[in-house]
C-alpha cells in the first residue's frame, strides 16, 4: 500500500491513533477501516475498545474534545504505546485538539512515509507496507 497523497481524517482514531499506519491496517492483505468505521477485518480488542465506545456514547468522534482528556483509560493506552513504540496518544489528540486532525496527519504523513518506496510504514512493528523493508520513523517529535 502507498502512502495516499493525503491522510483521511476518518483514519484518526478517538483515542488518538492514526489507524493508516496501525498493522492490521497497512499489512493486512484485509485492512480494517479504521477505527471509527465498522467492525470488519478488526483485532478483537478494537471490536470491543472502551475508548471507543466512551467516545460513541459521549458523542465525540475524539477523546481531546471530552473534558476529562485525558482520562485513566486513554492514560493507560498512551503508556503502553509509549513503552512499546515510542508513540504518545495523548500528545497526538492534543496537537489535533489544537491545530486540527488535517494538521497533525500532514505531519505524521512525513514520519510514516517510507523513504525507500512511499509505502506507508507501521507504527507497530516499522515494517513497510509495500517494499516490507524495516523503517525508522523521519522523525520521532511530530
Amino acid at each position: 500500500m502507498k502512502m495516499p497523497e493525503r491522510i483521511d481524517p476518518e483514519l484518526f482514531a478517538p483515542c488518538g491513533m492514526n489507524c493508516l499506519v496501525c498493522y492490521k491496517h497497512c499489512l493486512s492483505p484485509k485492512p480494517c477501516a479504521g477505527c471509527r468505521a465498522g467492525d470488519a477485518g478488526k483485532p478483537g480488542h478494537c471490536r470491543s475498545c472502551e475508548i471507543k465506545s466512551c467516545a460513541q456514547a459521549r458523542g465525540a468522534a475524539h477523546c481531546y474534545a471530552c473534558s476529562d482528556y485525558p482520562c485513566a483509560p486513554v492514560r493507560r493506552l498512551d503508556a503502553r504505546y509509549r513503552a512499546r513504540y515510542g508513540v504518545s496518544l495523548v500528545e497526538s489528540g492534543q496537537i489535533a485538539r489544537t491545530l486540527g486532525v488535517g494538521t497533525l496527519l500532514a505531519n505524521q504523513h512525513a514520519l510514516y512515509r517510507c523513504p525507500h518506496c512511499g509505502g506507508v510504514v507501521s507504527l507497530h512493528d516499522r515494517i513497510c507496507s509495500d517494499c516490507r523493508r524495516e523503517c525508522a520513523p523521519c522523525n520521532q517529535d511530530l
